[in-house]
């Protein structure tokens, strides 16, 4: 098999985490990992609870930009966002379960929490959740170009406190009226 992202270079026979097996890249360090091999290591190894906090800084650039073909069967992968402060995407392909990490995609996902739960990052639930806060991020940056700092942070302040307020129509018709 070769690397999708190299395209010349032979995949080898690596592992990722104890146990869990994978056809890693010498040259750009990404790796092919079956998860069928993932959900056995999942089910046989429980999540290690962090004592320490999580590192949010962890970031990783070196994210394929264009679509990659599956080492295996050669056909399109799809790629799936794993959060809305990352612009890492995990590619997946569809026709034989595998999925590619580039680089150091395995630190991330563990840095996130996110490498017992990775099946969840393939799920349309969980793209449009970062969709969505991918857009209110985008929101929250214009508003700052246009009224500040200061003024969008107690904005913010007010919109989550109006989320689940019973009473919210009543409010914003008030603040509306002048």
């Amino acid at each position: 098999m070769k690397c999708p992202k190299c395209r010349n270079t032979d995949l080898k026979p690596t592992k990722i985490e104890d146990g869990l097996p994978v056809m890693g890249c010498p040259d750009c360090e990404g790796a092919s990992l079956s998860l069928l091999y993932y959900r056995d290591w999942a089910e046989r190894n429980a999540p290690v609870e962090q004592s320490e906090a999580v590192d949010a800084d962890v970031t990783v650039e070196n994210d394929a930009k264009t679509a990659l073909s599956c080492p295996k069967c050669s056909k399109l992968m799809t790629k799936y966002s794993v959060s809305s402060e990352h612009k890492n995407r995990i590619d997946l392909c569809a026709f034989c379960d595998e999925a590619w990490l580039d680089g150091s995609e395995w630190t991330l996902l563990k840095s996130l929490e996110l490498a017992h739960k990775l099946p969840k990052v393939f799920t349309d639930q969980w793209q449009r959740k970062v969709r969505d806060e991918k857009i209110e991020s985008k929101k929250v940056e214009r508003l700052k170009k246009l009224v500040g700092e200061t003024d969008t942070t107690r904005a913010v302040e007010i919109k989550d406190w109006l989320k689940n307020h019973n009473r919210k129509a009543a409010i914003v018709q008030f603040i509306a009226s002048e």
